[in-house]
């Protein structure tokens, strides 16, 4: 295919489209908003799935490069009740299929995969339209606009490029992240990096919308997910500017709680950071619409559940590798594409095989008691 492929956005997803595409010899161009690679913290630990983002390291010819930046010992998992009581506990023996990465070494790592001057940095997309030859034109926030034969929005939840396709946006779901950091854990929070463990660690109420959950990333840094089901206007009555006072008040939400799973809040070593969980619709679909597609959160935000990073590679890797089988009929390939992609994520995990991926064959009856609160 002599085609070259326009891509916006230079996440997971969007860098594994190119350099799948680039193993086949297929050019592209990935526009970029952030100034560069390190502009900004890149999130957190991803665990990448043996059944969809390792399937796309593959196809990609980064697995042993993968290998390299797999943080071991981090597939230990601990489940925790309120009062600190632990229900559910797995150490890593290293078989597991789900190894943890940081998100900035895996997009470093498919950085570095490309051939140079692929990502075009600082290139923030205020518009795209249809022209009337049927190509599609981007218009960036520099001035600069770029006319696209063929052209992929990766650009994430609110995608500037979904609207050449549906007027579906994103949804607030009625739950939020409040994400804290403590750094040097295993000296300066002692406590509370024996609470967390190895790996990840998760600490569930009652009700469903209620949790503290926490990754022990490269060294001993402590990144925790506080879950809270509240409506927008409850987080904007809080001032993250004041950390103390943000701090207290997200913390005065789980009164007796273990200090040591509240500690994750107000030890936190930085401002508690707001983080709207926003859904597109389930299902979505669209018409296709020659010479543009989707990939990864900008065509099927869902609320977080391990599977989005996961997803947007194996998208990612799935179009990159039908446009190479159909060299010569690109609508073919971004039509069996986008099929593919419409059944993968209206067709979810078995309940039961995603629970033993995460926890093995021997879940502790009082742990599926919790799930069950929750369907």
């Amino acid at each position: 295919m002599n085609t070259p492929v326009t891509i916006i956005g230079a996440g997971l997803g969007g860098l594994t489209l190119a350099r799948v595409l680039h193993v086949h010899g297929i050019p592209s161009a990935v526009y970029e908003a952030e100034a560069s690679p390190t502009a900004r913290l890149q999130g957190g630990m991803l665990d990448i799935h043996d059944y969809n983002g390792q399937l796309a390291l593959e196809s990609a010819g980064l697995m042993d490069e993968f290998r390299g930046i797999v943080l071991e010992g981090r597939q230990a998992l601990r489940v925790l009740n309120i009062d600190g009581t632990v229900l559910f506990e797995r150490e890593d023996d290293g078989t597991g299929g789900r190894p943890e990465a940081q998100r900035g070494d895996l997009r470093r790592m498919l950085l570095d995969s490309l051939p140079e001057g692929t990502v075009r940095w600082g290139h923030k997309v205020v518009g795209a339209r249809t022209l009337d030859d049927g190509r599609h034109e981007v218009t960036f926030e520099n001035g600069t606009t770029v006319v696209a034969e063929l052209l992929v929005g990766a650009d994430g939840a609110w995608s500037r490029i979904r609207p050449l396709l549906t007027d579906a946006r994103p949804e607030y779901s009625g739950t939020s992240i409040v994400e804290t950091y403590l750094f040097d854990s295993d000296t300066r929070h002692a406590d509370v990096a024996k609470t967390v463990g190895g790996g990840s660690m998760f600490g569930n109420g009652i009700e469903p919308g209620l949790s503290i959950n926490a990754h022990r990333e490269s060294g001993d840094t402590l990144h925790a997910y506080v879950e809270l089901a509240k409506p927008l206007a409850w987080f904007d009555a809080i001032d993250f500017t004041d950390a103390e006072a943000a701090k207290a008040r997200i913390a005065a939400e789980f009164d007796g709680w273990s200090p040591e799973l509240t500690a994750l809040i107000t030890e936190s070593d930085i401002a508690p950071i707001h983080r709207p969980a926003y859904a597109l619709p389930s299902g979505l679909r669209w018409e296709r619409v020659p010479g543009v597609t989707l990939l990864g959160d900008a065509a099927h935000l869902a609320l977080a559940n391990g599977e989005g990073a996961n997803l947007a590679m194996l998208d990612g890797a799935e179009l990159g590798k039908a446009l190479a089988a159909r060299p010569g009929d690109v609508e073919a390939a971004l039509a069996e594409y986008e099929l593919a992609m419409f059944i993968r994520c209206e067709t979810p995990l078995e309940e039961d095989f995603l629970l033993e991926s995460i926890f093995g064959d021997e879940i502790p009856q009082q742990l599926l008691n919790i799930f069950e609160r929750r369907d």
